[in-house]
């Protein structure tokens, strides 16, 4: 079996499915975080050493003020119960995107946990944050031009972005039955595998994980060859 060193996922529907359910946005946004765990678990088990999480994206500042909050405390909440579960799991922590509007304590508590799990092997865990390729993208050619660089190539680009020394993904999920990429990953995908599920993420299990391993090993990934 040919296993993906990384895995993205962007995890849509959340807030569709608890409205479904209980008329209720953030039941949803809690439900999410039991998936996240499952998937979490299932990519240590098939030896994934990279998984990315589309966690909280630049454009949903848009949202209520209150569904904002709910999100943040809820990922702060989730930092004070997991953290030492990941860390004695050997799991690696790193944050994709730009967390200085979020609340102070949030961001020490990420950033501790950067610190803390960063040399950890198992598996790296990216959570992508306040994240947009775009302003990625951005902050790339700003650094370039800062530091004068006058020949610009895909490597110099690669090395400047969020997820630098992060191999690309073999595998893109999205779930939530919408078929577009949301701003997410844009340099990073250019061979990737996309998988377009139309379960809501709190629905999503491991059976449909696994289904999606299997799909993926059956291709044959030419790369622009024959």
């Amino acid at each position: 079996m040919i296993r993906p060193k990384h895995v993205a996922i962007i995890m849509d529907g959340n807030g569709r499915w608890g409205l479904k359910k209980k008329n209720s946005r953030n039941l949803g946004h809690k439900r999410g975080i039991v998936r996240v765990e499952e998937v979490i678990n299932q990519s240590i088990q098939k030896k994934i050493k990279f998984l990315t999480l589309y966690t909280f994206s630049s454009d949903n500042w848009k949202r209520p003020k209150i569904e904002i909050n709910f999100l943040l405390n809820l990922l702060e909440n989730y930092i004070d119960k997991e953290f030492n579960n990941l860390k004695n799991k050997n799991l690696k922590i790193k944050v994709l995107g730009d967390i200085s509007k979020f609340p102070k304590g949030l961001k020490t508590k990420l950033r501790k946990v950067e610190k803390k799990t960063k040399n950890n092997t198992l598996m790296q865990i990216n959570i992508a944050l306040n994240y947009g390729s775009r302003q990625e993208l951005i902050n790339a050619f700003k650094k370039i031009n800062y530091n004068k660089k006058r020949i610009i190539t895909e490597k110099l680009i690669s090395n400047n972005l969020y997820t630098k020394n992060i191999p690309d993904p073999e595998i893109l999920i999205r779930t939530g039955n919408t078929n577009r990429l949301s701003n997410f990953l844009l340099w990073q995908i250019n061979y990737t595998e996309i998988f377009f599920v139309r379960k809501l993420w709190p629905d999503f299990n491991k059976n449909d994980f696994n289904k999606i391993l299997n799909k993926f090993n059956q291709i044959k990934r030419n790369f622009g060859a024959i």
